[in-house]
């Protein structure tokens, strides 16, 4: 069983390297036609807030995991 400190380091990992994930994916999709031509400052941080909504949530879902399987020692 994790210690708090531990499983709080290992949230700030997660949710950095997943949001740091999906920012790189997302470089790599072309979002040109749905990005105002003459806003495209605009464009780039709606796809960082998107970047961090995505990533935060796919961490939240390994942590989720995580924690749940080291808790079901506890069902039997």
């Amino acid at each position: 069983m994790f210690s708090i400190g531990q499983f709080a380091l290992i949230g700030m990992i997660s949710h950095i390297f997943f949001i740091w994930l999906t920012w790189r994916v997302m470089l790599k999709l072309n979002f040109d036609p749905i990005i105002r031509k003459d806003h495209p400052q605009d464009g780039r941080i709606f796809l960082l807030f998107l970047a961090i909504m995505i990533g935060t949530g796919v961490s939240r879902f390994v942590l989720d995991i995580l924690q749940w399987s080291q808790d079901l020692i506890y069902l039997f």
